[in-house]
């Protein structure tokens, strides 16, 4: 009877790492690696401490397991429109990078509302992440932002910059990349080329403005305040808006466009009025999607390689890891005009 009662109370025990460890055949530590999904481990060992796993119906705690070491194999990362394919691949990038160091990525998307990022914000420090990487939504607010990250959370910010904020930043060359898409138009003949989609108020969207202005500035061209036309950053609306592009008497014979989005955007509503993109009207985009070489026609942009850039937050952010805080630092990526077959000569000046 007593015999029996035991056997009960064995069964119903919760399994722990040292059983898995005795049942599979390998150390403690071995079984602490493949719960944290550590790369270092042997494929064939993984599969067998994971079967162990199984076959003794252990559950693990992340959480705990993270207050007892006092940390996390988590990292969050927060987009502010996971709807546009740049931020689609800049995701990619940062989840591929945190991979092969043993990290898990925590996704959230704040759909460019500051109220939703704050929500967002607060529901994923509840898993206690190691770090934080941020794209914030229009509009955001520093030190409300720091109310939720608190001020010892490891974060980088990207391609938008946050006043009052002291975090390291990683941005694109916004200014510059603009700057040479206008050149490019300017060099091809276009001497009435209008700036099109993005909101004036956003940080990289008033820098593409400023290096739009410079070019043409450097070429002796007027800025015409009609042609600085703002549309959300978004196929749909950039569409919607072409029409603006012609209500004058003057009409622009070229555009540099906010984002790639804004210009895929831009030959739907030019298409819709008769016009043919890279014919009728030429236009730039900004990012260098995958979709844009094979729009119709190919369309020239300013190439950031948002992949790429993914990989480099993620090793920015994952430098920052158990390292003494120091003065936050801004990182700038380069950003080169891929030339297709969207920007013509004008067809008349």
């Amino acid at each position: 009877m007593k015999k029996a009662a035991t056997k009960v109370r064995n069964a119903q025990r919760t399994p722990t790492v040292s059983d898995i460890a005795a049942g599979a055949g390998v150390s403690r530590a071995t079984v602490s690696l493949v719960l944290r999904e550590s790369p270092l481990v042997h494929p064939d060992t993984r599969a067998r401490v994971q079967a162990e796993l199984k076959k003794q119906n252990y559950v693990y705690n992340r959480g705990a397991a993270n207050l007892r070491r006092r940390t996390s194999s988590a990292i969050a990362l927060v987009i502010n429109d996971l709807s546009n394919p740049f931020f689609a691949e800049f995701a990619t990038g940062v989840d591929e990078a945190l991979g092969t160091r043993g990290y898990v990525t925590l996704l959230g998307n704040t759909g460019e509302s500051p109220q939703r990022q704050q929500a967002v914000l607060a529901s994923l420090m509840e898993h206690t992440p190691a770090g934080l990487i941020l794209s914030p939504a229009e509009h955001s607010d520093a030190e409300q932002l720091r109310q939720v990250l608190g001020a010892h959370l490891p974060v980088l910010v990207f391609n938008r910059k946050l006043e009052g904020g002291d975090w390291n930043f990683l941005a694109l060359d916004n200014a510059r990349g603009a700057e040479m898409a206008a050149a490019h138009l300017i060099e091809r003949g276009h001497r009435r080329i209008a700036f099109y989609g993005g909101h004036a108020d956003s940080s990289s969207c008033r820098q593409r403005r400023a290096g739009f202005e410079k070019a043409l500035r450097a070429a002796g061209l007027r800025v015409r305040e009609e042609w600085m036309i703002e549309t959300a950053p978004s196929r749909i609306d950039s569409a919607k808006n072409t029409p603006a592009l012609f209500a004058g008497k003057d009409h622009p014979t070229a555009a540099v466009c906010y984002n790639d989005a804004v210009a895929l955007g831009l030959m739907l509503g030019l298409a819709a009025r008769g016009m043919r993109p890279g014919r009728d009207f030429a236009l730039t985009g900004f990012d260098d999607i995958p979709e844009a070489a094979l729009a119709s026609p190919p369309l020239t942009t300013i190439a950031t390689q948002p992949r790429e850039r993914g990989r480099q937050a993620a090793q920015l952010l994952l430098a920052q890891l158990g390292a003494a805080r120091t003065k936050s630092h801004q990182t700038t990526a380069p950003a080169q005009l891929q030339v297709r077959e969207s920007t013509p000569p004008p067809t008349h000046t």
